[in-house]
């Protein structure tokens, strides 16, 4: 397992399953939550909205208990944003990913949400919409860049194709953003669902946990180690970290900001969300791999930068 880098957001800021699956006993950690729901969608969108609801709630009992002692700030991204604290600093973590890249109506969504985040926290930073992405697959993180470049290597671009394009045959669908956050950041999560009829799948029980398990097991195919940082029922993209503690230094000042959260989940769920019958809102409605299939990206890549090695084939918006 690489490094976590000491005084990193990762050292202070854990993510535990909250779904109630041990996938301690598995070779494949995403084949314990398609066992333990029978590979009913259903019950697999169940446990992965068990899981953002509770850790929401988690994060918010921290967020506001008595003895709450301040949010977690980033040190790496505060000196990369205001290069005076330490001139010439350059990210030293260098990662390997496989992202999904938020389709237009998504990134539209998501910047609706920035505005109205920034509203009642103007000192947020927030993911600029062009680096915004969904981690399908984190391959390893926080090494150096010829390590990185090894693993590509024995990866190797056979593989990395099949990877990168697999969206544009196996498409896992998308609903339901809501506002996750806990005392770093913020980010847009979704729940995942059975596929649309009109994409003809092959499979009608393909979820997004199905495809982050069938990555899983391309990539162990070529002999590299997959070293996720966590392998969560999560699905979600990063919308803004915290920066200073400014807009939440007071209970009031916090409690006026979860407030703020509660209120713009409500109208996700009014706006975004299927209701009365209808198994649909395509605004806020993702199939993984529209417009573009799998970004397999490199280098410093925390923040949404680094560099691609592959695109893969994106395909049209379903109607």
């Amino acid at each position: 397992m690489p490094p976590t880098l000491p005084g990193s957001v990762d050292a202070s800021n854990k993510f535990e399953d909250l779904s109630g699956v041990d996938i301690t006993l598995y070779k494949n950690p995403y084949d314990a939550l398609i066992e333990a729901c029978q590979n009913d969608p259903s019950l697999i969108q169940s446990r992965y909205e068990t899981h953002r609801s509770t850790r929401n709630g988690q994060q918010k009992e921290k967020l506001l208990a008595p003895d709450f002692s301040g949010l977690i700030i980033d040190p790496i991204l505060q000196k990369l944003q205001h290069p005076s604290l330490e001139p010439g600093f350059q990210d030293p973590r260098h990662c390997l990913v496989f992202w999904a890249r938020p389709p237009a109506h998504i990134r539209e969504l998501a910047r609706r949400v920035q505005q109205k985040l920034s509203a009642i926290a103007s000192n947020l930073w927030l993911m600029p919409l062009e680096r915004m992405h969904l981690t399908a697959l984190e391959i390893t993180h926080s090494l150096t860049d010829p390590e990185i470049h090894s693993i590509v290597d024995a990866i190797g671009p056979e593989a990395i194709a099949a990877i990168t394009d697999y969206t544009y045959t196996h498409r896992a669908r998308l609903i339901n953003p809501m506002v996750s956050y806990d005392g770093a950041a913020l980010a847009l999560s979704f729940l995942p669902t059975s596929p649309l009829p009109s994409s003809s799948p092959s499979d009608p029980n393909f979820t997004y946990h199905h495809l982050r398990r069938d990555l899983y097991n391309l990539a162990s195919r070529t002999g590299v180690s997959v070293d996720s940082r966590y392998v969560v029922p999560s699905s979600h993209i990063t919308l803004a970290r915290f920066l200073v503690q400014d807009d939440h230094d007071s209970p009031e000042k916090m409690k006026a900001f979860l407030d703020g959260v509660d209120s713009l989940n409500s109208w996700l769920q009014e706006m975004y969300w299927p209701s009365d019958g209808n198994d649909r809102v395509p605004e806020g409605d993702w199939i993984v791999g529209e417009e573009k299939g799998l970004d397999c990206r490199e280098g410093q890549l925390w923040y949404g930068g680094g560099r691609t090695v592959r695109l893969g084939k994106g395909f049209e918006r379903e109607q």
